[in-house]
């Protein structure tokens, strides 16, 4: 691992670190998630849905992709 990318790992809040290993080891085992993993998971994730609404407005980009390549 190249010193950038140890470097980039440290900028990852610890919190956030645990919960993406969490969530990776529920998707390679198939264990369950806990649930205050997923709670705080599905919080952050409507956060970042939020501060990108305030930003853009909403995002409207799978209807023209569709209506393209049904032209095409």
């Amino acid at each position: 691992m190249s010193t950038l990318e140890k470097n980039e790992l440290k900028a990852i809040p610890p919190e956030l670190w645990a919960d993406t290993e969490a969530l990776f080891e529920h998707l390679a085992s198939g264990k369950p998630l806990v649930p205050e993993v997923a709670r705080r998971i599905r919080e952050r994730g409507e956060r970042i849905r939020e501060e990108v609404f305030r930003e853009h407005g909403i995002l409207d980009l799978g209807s023209p992709a569709i209506r393209e390549l049904r032209d095409a």
